[in-house]
């Protein structure tokens, strides 16, 4: 998939996208006790080397608790992404706080991605450690010390394309006066934050709000003003009317903008970036970026959603705008959480030996879905078992009469939403539906 744009009058050439730092040096760091789940006799290999021998998730050394993530699932959420947004004509830079992982990022990628977005400078620092040429970081940057770190990356690497948001005048006086003291020779790309409304989070609430925004920036040599964006899924009362009536403000204000000459000259080359789309409204920021007027240059119609490539039990679930274009496609939830019953201690209740440690718990509880036999290795549905509460490291499991549980047993759970997954896990195990793990997937939070 190339970048999509609104295109005009300009042809674009694609930057690189590749990291010329590869992930694969990430196979080389050692297996030993900072790593939970992995077999206690794979200590001192490598983790390219215990991927070598693709050992079986449950007769392979593995302990309890342990989290697998469903590698035909993997590919399956990164291939729909890819051709959704190939089909609605939008570029793509997925939110990387959601896993904070090189190797997704690289998939991501490879499937098409524009680049990665992020929010907090360390994040950035990530991608840029394993070479992400483009980074839109959904905040206002406003730390001198990362600024100054961000001033030296884009000065030494021409092809390092950075943008963020900028929301306030003051913000914008703080990062001309950093990248000044930094002498920074190359500026920085920035977009104005429409926020989404009374009581949502970030970005400028009103109209005039963002033109002395975007005034302030005129007015820095440092920043370069090259779009507008924002978080749809901030709308008060988010329903599909309303956010799209906020969709329709953002695409109005860079019309506006763009009337106006606002936007650096260089967004004719670059293109005019328009952006926004979490995980739960891309079907609505789909259909208003297809109106996006004819502007004075290409358009980006970037969308940033995050949680697609791993999906969940729960809570995106719920809300994928899948849901509402089934035709379109359907997520698969990728992670299974394995925890074995080590209490056994009424005909109601069970214990695992997983907890808030372990398992996401912000949104929904774990969901306990499969039951492996300690017996026999055997599988069935986890009939009667309901997950009623967690402790550090306990999964409460109330149990229906006559519900087939016992110690030794292990329960797979499915999770809600993968932000609070992945961060609870440096290296997790990609499993293909037999059992068999095929790679290790190495996080950074």
């Amino acid at each position: 998939m190339g970048v999509a744009y609104a295109a005009t009058n300009t042809s674009i050439e694609e930057a690189p996208l590749a990291a010329d730092r590869p992930v694969a040096g990430l196979a080389d760091e050692l297996v030993d006790h900072r790593f939970k789940a992995l077999p206690p006799d794979a200590e001192g290999l490598t983790v390219g080397a215990l991927a070598a021998e693709r050992r079986n998730l449950f007769t392979g050394g593995f302990t309890t608790p342990v989290l697998a993530l469903s590698a035909e699932s993997v590919e399956h959420n990164l291939a729909l992404l890819e051709t959704y947004a190939e089909h609605h004509g939008l570029a793509f830079a997925p939110h990387g706080k959601t896993s904070m992982s090189p190797q997704l990022f690289a998939r991501q990628l490879e499937h098409g991605a524009w680049g990665i977005t992020a929010a907090v400078p360390h994040q950035a620092r990530v991608y840029r450690a394993y070479g992400i040429r483009r980074i839109f970081l959904a905040n206002e940057l406003v730390d001198a010390v990362a600024l100054r770190w961000l001033a030296g990356e884009l000065d030494s690497d021409p092809d390092f394309r950075f943008i963020c948001y900028v929301d306030s005048v003051r913000g914008v006086e703080l990062m001309d006066e950093a990248l000044r003291a930094a002498g920074a020779s190359r500026p920085v790309d920035v977009v104005v934050e429409l926020g989404a409304g009374e009581g949502a989070r970030t970005g400028a609430r009103t109209e005039a709000e963002c033109a002395a925004v975007a005034d302030a920036v005129a007015a820095a040599s440092t920043l370069r003003l090259v779009g507008v964006a924002g978080y749809e899924a901030e709308v008060p009362d988010a329903s599909g009317e309303r956010v799209r009536e906020w969709l329709s403000r953002l695409v109005a204000l860079a019309v506006d903008f763009d009337r106006a000459g606002r936007f650096a000259a260089s967004a004719a080359d670059e293109g005019i970036v328009i952006s926004a789309g979490g995980s739960a409204w891309f079907d609505a920021v789909a259909d208003v970026f297809a109106q996006i007027p004819e502007l004075s240059g290409p358009v980006l119609k970037l969308l940033r959603s995050g949680a697609y490539v791993s999906h969940d039990d729960g809570h995106y679930r719920h809300l994928t705008p899948f849901n509402r274009v089934p035709e379109e496609g359907a997520l698969q939830p990728a992670f299974r959480l394995w925890a074995q019953v080590v209490s056994r201690p009424s005909p109601e209740q069970a214990f695992l030996n997983a907890g808030k440690r372990d398992a996401a718990y912000d949104l929904d509880l774990p969901q306990a879905q499969v039951v492996r036999s300690g017996r026999d290795g055997s599988v069935r549905p986890a009939k009667g078992l309901a997950v009623s509460g967690l402790s550090d490291q306990h999964t409460w499991v109330r149990t229906e009469p006559g519900a087939e549980l016992e110690v030794g047993d292990w329960v797979g759970m499915g999770l809600s939403h993968p932000c609070t997954s992945f961060d609870k896990w440096q290296l997790i195990p990609l499993v293909e539906a037999d059992g068999t793990v095929t790679d290790y997937i190495r996080t950074f939070f």
